[in-house]
């Protein structure tokens, strides 16, 4: 037996079973249940606050009540989407036949309870929906979801010019949350144009008489910190540097008509590849089948020619039912595999889309979401607090309006703002391009859960931090395959040095990881992936942000891969150059199609890096656009 194996076991390889995800217990308590109440020809939609939170009060009639069920029916089917992949088993089925033939004997009302009981002692989350956090401040009165699967974030925003409001009802300004169940979805359903229509949000409903007065409704949701934090960083990263386009509602019906047509083919891509080109309409590209939708919207307005891909194109059926009242489509990309946000238009209302880019359990992709977010836990700051100050007086406030009134510099305002939205004291509203006053939940979040996803994450971090720690081996080009990973990194608690190697895809998926830990020979990646598999993960997508950014000198590049494509009637033209070291190897071709390949051998680095970047010149000047981050 070799030395190595009498080596002690790493401290970071615990035998015992991976603890549970935690979770943060928010109380709520309200009056009674939101529902729609009729009465004398008229209909009141009745949203009742938690008695828990400051008292929120606001009452007006709606001007178009059709417009505002669209609205609401959509931020329903956000609140309870869930498309994270579910393989088949047929446990759950079975113990449901089981509980089922055990209740035969037992009346309906009993029968109902019993499933639900079996629900929650067999799948906690299936019945999770964190009920809506409604704000009502001097402008509008809107209302924010975050979706079950933790993969999109809604916010409703409605104008109060969208309603004729008393002047002897005095609103009260401020945040909440209201009791938004299967009934009142139901009684919204109800809302017809010829009826007048009257919303009210308090804490005490409507003062009718309804069933159960008195009574209080209690309930605390367990919501999962991976979904906590989830919703504050989609919902902060609307304000990160983007490029933005407009489209027509058409065109958006075009690609979910494709959409829902066509199945997704099996092995096949699955996104949404968006070509911007400065002074002409943005084009979408649905994948496999290459249909290309042509906006009919403005030209895009931006200084570079790009291409973006964009994921997870099935949640935006959430938006069907709005979509025909909509009169324009604001699309806002961050960059391929990050967030997206789709605004829609009508009238008052605005509905703010905020998609992942990725599912909860794709690790890789939002690690590198995550590095472009500050990330420290502390509480406060001085440039925080004047900021909510501000806020505090005025409930929103644009960039320049902070930058006049707190007399901070950019940067210091820029990271101050984004530490307020991912501590869930403030929001930017994207559609309306101001940040508001709006926390989160009525006690203060424990930060230190929601820096990190879990304790291997929160190592990975610190041995990147640490110099020389993590370091990476070799980068490999693979034809067919993507880049190969090889890294090394030293954990001197556990005087070892591991070798984490990990396969990225042309997308930025890893489709293989492989460490020589005793965590990872003892258990692969079925309980995720270990410490140092992540530290590579973040060292590399640390890189790559970096280049993006362009602080990586030209001199030092050695290795790298490029892709461009232009699009003509027949179709479109694809190339692809990689970089490694002395070897520059080009494929190009018609997309779809076998691609031709040439290698090229240089006498230097130098010189093969020269003929890189001469080529890439040569193919921006013939019209190709820079498609590598899709």
């Amino acid at each position: 037996m070799s030395d190595a194996d009498d080596r002690p076991e790493p401290a970071d390889a615990p035998t015992e079973a991976v603890e549970p995800p935690s979770h943060t217990d928010v109380d709520l308590a309200y009056a009674g249940p939101s529902r729609l109440v009729g009465e004398e020809g008229e209909a009141t939609v009745a949203l009742v606050g938690n008695l828990r939170r400051p008292a929120v009060r606001f009452e007006a009639a709606l001007r178009d009540p059709v417009r505002f069920r669209e609205a609401m029916a959509a931020l329903y089917a956000v609140v309870g989407s869930d498309y994270r992949y579910v393989p088949k088993d047929r446990t759950a089925y079975l113990a449901y036949r089981r509980m089922r033939a055990e209740s035969a004997h037992l009346g309906l009302w009993e029968a109902q309870r019993s499933y639900f009981s079996w629900l929650m002692r067999n799948d906690p989350t299936a019945a999770l929906i964190l009920d809506p956090v409604v704000s009502v401040h001097p402008d509008q009165v809107f209302f924010e979801v975050f979706s079950k699967d933790e993969g999109a974030y809604a916010k409703l925003g409605v104008d109060l010019a969208a309603f004729d409001r008393d002047p002897a009802a005095e609103p009260s300004w401020g945040t909440t949350n209201v009791d938004f169940s299967q009934s009142l979805h139901d009684g919204l359903e109800r809302l017809r144009s010829y009826r007048p229509t009257r919303l009210s949000i308090g804490r005490e409903g409507v003062a009718v008489a309804t069933e159960g007065a008195g009574s209080v409704l209690e309930k605390t949701v367990r919501v999962p910190d991976s979904w906590l934090r989830g919703f504050l960083q989609v919902q902060s990263a609307a304000a990160l540097p983007r490029e933005s386009f407009s489209l027509a509602p058409i065109d958006l019906y075009n690609a979910l008509r494709q959409l829902r047509m066509h199945a997704d083919r099996k092995g096949k891509r699955r996104g949404i590849r968006i070509e911007l080109v400065p002074g002409e309409p943005p084009r979408l590209v649905l994948e496999p089948w290459e249909t290309v939708i042509r906006s009919t919207a403005a030209p895009y307005g931006g200084k570079a020619a790009k291409v973006v891909r964009v994921w997870g194109r099935r949640r935006l059926f959430l938006l069907r039912r709005f979509l025909p009242l909509v009169e324009e489509v604001e699309v806002h990309l961050l960059g391929s595999g990050l967030p997206s946000f789709w605004v829609l238009r009508a009238g008052p209302i605005a509905l703010t889309l905020g998609l992942t880019g990725f599912t909860a359990a794709n690790w890789s992709q939002a690690i590198s979401f995550d590095l472009l977010l500050p990330r420290k836990a502390q509480e406060t700051s001085k440039e925080l607090d004047a900021v909510l100050s501000h806020l505090a007086e005025h409930w929103k406030a644009g960039a320049g309006e902070l930058l006049r009134a707190t007399k901070l510099k950019w940067e210091p305002l820029v990271e101050a703002l984004q530490l307020g939205c991912q501590q869930g004291r403030i929001m930017y509203d994207l559609a309306a391009d101001v940040y508001r006053l709006r926390p989160l939940t009525d006690a203060p979040l424990d930060l230190s859960k929601l820096e990190y996803r879990n304790k291997r994450e929160r190592i990975a971090h610190d041995l990147v931090e640490r110099r020389g720690a993590v370091a990476i081996v070799s980068e490999v080009r693979i034809a067919a395959a993507g880049l190969e990973l090889t890294g090394r990194v030293e954990v001197a608690e556990d005087r070892r040095e591991y070798r984490p190697v990990l396969l990225l895809t042309d997308e930025g998926q890893v489709s293989k990881a492989e460490c020589t830990c005793p965590l990872y020979r003892r258990q692969g990646l079925k309980d995720g992936p270990c410490a140092h598999l992540v530290a590579l993960r973040l060292s590399h997508a640390g890189r790559e942000a970096l280049r993006r950014r362009g602080q990586t000198p030209l001199e030092a590049l050695t290795a790298e891969t490029r892709s461009f494509s232009r699009r003509d009637d027949r179709g479109e033209d694809v190339y692809q150059l990689a970089l490694e070291r002395r070897r520059l190897t080009i494929h190009w071709g018609r997309a779809g199609l076998p691609m031709r390949r040439q290698r090229l051998t240089f006498d230097s680095v130098d010189d093969a890096r020269d003929a890189y970047l001469s080529r890439i010149a040569e193919l921006s000047g013939r019209g190709f656009l820079d498609a590598s981050s899709s």
